[in-house]
Parts: structure tokens; sequence; C-alpha cells
């Protein structure tokens, strides 16, 4: 059976100042030195991108393996309540829904997160206790990232006094897209320092990143600045989590492990609602980066429909009926 955060945390050391140490640290020694880097990484083709992104997406698994593969999208799933509307009992409920995602069935693995605003973070903190759920919070002035450095940061912090395991941040698009890219790697490296002991998942906004080459530099300066998880999506515009940008960003943490030694996971955000599509994305990850991404502290699902349609399709393989939407609580 899955397990919840089970293997060895993140390794990349950091130095006194908060600046990551690794193998490649020389290149954020200056803007000119990490815009050469960034610029000399391999152009995406993006034909053949999405060409293998597609033709993984056909892969069939016999039913065995489907029981397995949905006992650990379940594992993997980051589930999310980020609206203007979040209440306490909202909120309580879901941190419920997560430590007993079937009340029905005990043998149903729990979540790997919630993920709420830092406001609700205490409250879903103590909906989870004892379960091994992690509360993720996000920060940074989700979801566009428009705030002063200082406000961030306070964002950050009250996050992590509040008892928040992990912090899910956004760039600043703005700022990368005028190629200040020294600056946004400082801003990560800062909100790594104030996260402590919270892991931290750099969000991109993938889709308004607007090309493949934008979102291979952008992989590569969000882990060079010390990311935990490297995040597609805010889930909060047209484009968030496809196959194609998700096998550009495990291409990125497999070649990054490969070059210094740290192992960094990824996380689609948005836009995952079926078991279908759960099954194409564990695919991408054992063909692409590999077996050692395959448990829920290297890679998840940020969603809150996606869980519905697992327990479902579970229920499905458990009793040979479908249940329907009525089986499953209303998020």
């Amino acid at each position: 059976m899955p397990t919840t955060a089970s293997s060895p945390k993140h390794s990349t050391a950091l130095e006194q100042g908060g600046a990551p140490t690794h193998a490649l640290g020389d290149v954020t020694a200056s803007d000119s030195t990490l815009r050469c880097f960034l610029h000399g990484l391999p152009g995406v083709d993006t034909v053949g991108l999405e060409a293998r992104a597609a033709s993984l997406g056909t892969r069939s698994i016999k039913t065995t393996a489907k029981a397995y593969a949905i006992d650990l999208a379940i594992s993997m799933v980051d589930l999310t309540t980020l609206e203007g509307a979040d209440t306490p009992g909202k909120v309580r409920a879901l941190g419920v829904k997560a430590v007993h995602p079937d009340p029905t069935d005990r043998t149903t693995p729990t979540t790997a997160a919630v993920c709420v605003y830092p406001d609700m973070v205490a409250t879903a903190k103590e909906a989870v206790a004892g379960s091994g759920v992690k509360v993720a919070s996000v920060a940074t002035a989700f979801p566009a990232g428009r705030a002063a450095l200082g406000v961030k940061l306070a964002d950050v912090r009250d996050a992590v006094a509040a008892g928040a395991d992990e912090i899910d941040m956004v760039i600043d698009r703005g700022a990368f897209l005028a190629g200040h890219y020294l600056k946004v790697y400082d801003e990560i490296v800062a909100v790594k320092e104030a996260s402590g002991a919270a892991r931290l998942k750099v969000i991109f906004e993938t889709g308004e990143l607007s090309t493949y080459d934008n979102i291979r530099r952008a992989s590569w300066l969000g882990m060079l600045a010390g990311a935990d998880f490297i995040k597609t999506s805010t889930g909060k515009v047209a484009v968030n989590a496809t196959p194609s940008n998700t096998l550009l960003m495990l291409e990125a943490v497999r070649d990054f492990r490969a070059q210094t030694g740290v192992q960094v996971g990824v996380k689609p955000a948005g836009g995952i609602r079926t078991t279908k599509d759960a099954v194409k994305f564990l695919v991408l990850v054992n063909e692409t980066a590999g077996a050692d991404w395959l448990d829920n502290h290297w890679f998840r699902f940020g969603a809150s429909s996606l869980l519905n349609d697992l327990l479902m399709q579970r229920q499905k393989l458990a009793t040979g009926r479908y249940s329907g939407p009525d089986y499953v609580t209303v998020d």
C-alpha cells in the first residue's frame, strides 16, 4: 500500500545566506552567468515533445496494475480548496475527507496533503492531526504573485507559524518573462529560507510562460534556487497541467538529479479530473523520470474533483458496480 511522505527528505544543503549548494552553484553567481546557463539549455522540440506525451498517453495497464495505480494516485493527491468563500467548516470537511477518502472502506489510502490559504492552515492542521496527511499552504500573494517581497515573505511566515508542512509559492512571471532571472532566483531563495522546515513547491503558471523553452528554463531556475517541488500551475488560468508540460518538467528533474545528485519533485495541478488522466500522468512519471518518483514524496496531483473519480473507479474494481457521483461527497 502506498505510504504518505515516507521517503528521505530533500538533500539540498543551504549555505548560511540561504543559497542552495549543489554542483551547478556557480551558474547563479551573477545575472549574466544565470542567463547564459538558462539560454544555453537545449531548445525544446515541440513536435517531438507533444508526440511522446501523446504516445505515452495511449499506454494501457492491466486490471491488477490499475488497482495499484488508483491507490497510488489517491496517495498523491493534494486535496485543494482555494476559494474566497472557503469557511472553517468546509476546510474541516476537506481534512476529514483527506484522512478517510472513503468512510466505508478504511483500506483506502489517505491523500498526501490538504492545500489551503494561509488563514485556514490552523483549521486544516487540526482536522488532519495524527493522520500523516500534510497541510500545504499557497503563499506569496497567490495566484498572481503581484506584491512586494516583504509582503510575500510575511505571507509565508504566517503560514509556517500556523503549522504548514509545505508552502506552494508562485514565481513573479512578469520578472521571468522580462528576463530578470536573478530576481526570480533570489526571491525563491528568500522564500525557501522563510519556509524553514516546510517543503517548498515553486509554481510557474506554465499557461502564462508561452513557450516550452520558457517552461524548461523556469524548471531549472526553480531547482537551482532550492525548490523541493516544481509545480505547473495555480489552477486559476485557462491552461494548467498538460501531459506535454509535465513531461518536460519530468525530464528537467531527471536531468537535474543526474547533474547534481539532488532529487526534486513534480506537481501537475489544474485540469486533471479523471482516473484515466491520472494514470496517464503516472505512466509519464515512470517512463520519463523513473520509479524513484512514483511516491507521494516526489510526485503530487494538485486537484479537488480528481479524488472523487478515483474513489468511484476504486469501488467499481472492488465490487464490479459503478456507484456514480452520489457515492462520494461533494467538496
